[in-house]
């Protein structure tokens, strides 16, 4: 599917889940911040992106969030990058990594303040979905919303299979960090 397809899907699938969410009341942003890093024994590798994308219904408290694989840049050396791209992520196939869901706790998006929310859906990262709870720190400063996570991500859970030969050089378990701010574009 290619990534513009799956965009457009992600934010039909959240408008349209309940058939009650007005288009007014969503909140979006196609530059958020997000990272990768990997702390192996013998080497640190790490690639950022500013092209993640996000959408939340504060009516629904539903979220979708994506981001395009090629988009993250940084490595050690443009062959790492290479064989992220190919041999790891298998961006031909997987070209998106995203998690879409619902947030667990209750805030109000019209209050100012910050709070500390899960999020509970599908995180899809080279073709394999996985049900995860992720800790989040939303903060609500009049019509901007900011939203930031630290987790990780552990490879053999997505298929992703580090060889002998590396094994030293990749950490199995990844750490995401992320950030971004959404706004209504719609209240402007």
């Amino acid at each position: 599917m290619k990534p513009l397809t799956l965009w457009i899907c992600l934010i039909l699938f959240v408008t349209f889940v309940s058939g009650q969410t007005s288009e007014n009341n969503l909140l979006r942003s196609s530059n958020g911040f997000i990272s990768l890093t990997s702390d192996a024994p013998l080497e640190i590798i790490s690639a950022k992106s500013n092209e993640l994308r996000g959408i939340i219904d504060p009516v629904k408290y539903t979220f979708a969030f994506q981001v395009d694989i090629k988009t993250l840049k940084g490595f050690n050396s443009a062959l790492q990058q290479e064989h992220f791209y190919e041999n790891y992520m298998e961006t031909d196939k997987y070209s998106n990594a995203s998690f879409s869901g619902k947030i667990i706790e209750k805030i109000d998006f019209n209050t100012n303040g910050n709070y500390k929310i899960r999020a509970k859906g599908i995180l899809d990262i080279h073709g394999v979905k996985q049900e995860r709870i992720i800790k989040c720190e939303i903060t609500v400063e009049d019509n901007l919303i900011k939203a930031s996570s630290a987790f990780e991500v552990t490879l053999a859970d997505h298929d992703i299979s580090i060889p002998k030969l590396v094994y030293q050089k990749i950490a199995e378990v990844i750490l995401v960090e992320l950030s971004i701010e959404l706004i209504n574009m719609d209240a402007k």
